[in-house]
């Protein structure tokens, strides 16, 4: 049975569990035989692998100089589809799986930064703040939500501002919603920017940010929706078997290759998370995930099959 590319599992236990907001904990890892765990860059995440297929990404927000532990902070989500909640649910030597890490939202070199945050989307954001300021480079952060009381890490945010003003914390209900157009300025230019948050959040970033022509990274919580496609079916080939897949206008890649018993790692199934990233050997990927750079997804050389389709009548996977 073909397997898709290797994903790095591994054993942990909670070492510390700490309620941070309204909603919100932040849980300490530790690899139960307690040997390092894989090095990481700021904003990535693993996937946190509670039971057969419940499986959750949350963002790394500790310190990626400490190979002993992992750190990550996780919102209850009451409407979700229950992952949240079980991930709550775990407590100090409770024993579970993650994968991973990945990084599909890497900090790159800047001269300077503005980083926005909304909610729970500071997670990334806070080791991008940490390497931004240990390299002496000039940053700020602007971060939202619905009140102090469900935004978590404020201290430790004062404390990396260290009364600079660098820091400027937005919530709603004492300032109204915020104005991102007000927020990023020509003043910014020549800095890079980076946000996470919900999707309302993004657009108004990417689209203040474009007016003025700044580089913007975001990461996004949910995929975007685009009404206007019609799904039309295309094949896939397994190079390895030179099996042929037809791909219904109604199926996701996703379901045929499970259906296929082809081992493809998955997680949100929605186009945020990359785990489900499988190399392509021939065809056009019509991409429709929010992971991929624009670089990436113009060299056809990778897709998402859990959201991804084909433009060609045939794609080819290296499966």
């Amino acid at each position: 049975m073909p397997i898709a590319p290797t994903t790095f599992v591994h054993e942990v236990s909670v070492i510390a569990r700490t309620h941070l907001a309204d909603d919100v904990v932040e849980l300490v890892l530790r690899s139960t035989n307690q040997t390092p765990l894989p090095q990481w860059e700021p904003g990535a995440h693993i996937d946190l692998v509670m039971e057969p297929g419940l499986v959750r990404q949350y963002s790394l927000c500790g310190d990626p100089t400490n190979p002993l532990t992992y750190r990550i902070a996780i919102r209850r989500e009451h409407d979700g589809r229950g992952g949240s909640v079980r991930a709550h649910q775990l407590n100090v030597d409770d024993v579970t799986t993650i994968r991973g890490p990945r990084n599909h939202f890497s900090l790159y070199d800047s001269s300077a930064y503005v980083f926005v945050a909304g909610g729970i989307g500071i997670t990334p954001i806070i080791p991008m703040i940490r390497r931004a300021d240990a390299n002496r480079l000039p940053w700020r952060l602007h971060y939202m939500g619905r009140s102090r009381s469900s935004m978590p890490y404020l201290s430790e945010l004062a404390e990396l501002d260290r009364g600079r003003g660098n820091v400027h914390i937005l919530p709603s209900s004492e300032f109204g919603r915020a104005r991102i157009e007000h927020l990023l300025t020509p003043t910014d230019v020549g800095s890079t920017v980076y946000s996470c948050g919900p999707g309302t959040l993004l657009h108004a970033v990417e689209d203040a940010s474009k007016m003025i022509g700044l580089s913007c990274y975001t990461e996004r919580f949910t995929a975007q929706v685009n009404d206007d496609v019609v799904d039309v079916p295309f094949v896939t080939r397994l190079a390895a078997s030179g099996i042929d897949l037809l791909v219904p206008a109604d199926r996701t890649l996703l379901d045929i290759l499970i259906d296929a018993d082809i081992d493809v790692s998955t997680s949100c199934e929605e186009g945020t998370c990359g785990s489900c990233e499988v190399p392509v050997i021939d065809g056009v990927p019509d991409h429709r995930d929010t992971v991929l750079t624009a670089e990436e997804r113009a060299s056809c050389d990778r897709i998402l099959v859990c959201v991804s389709r084909s433009r060609t009548p045939m794609i080819v996977l290296d499966l």
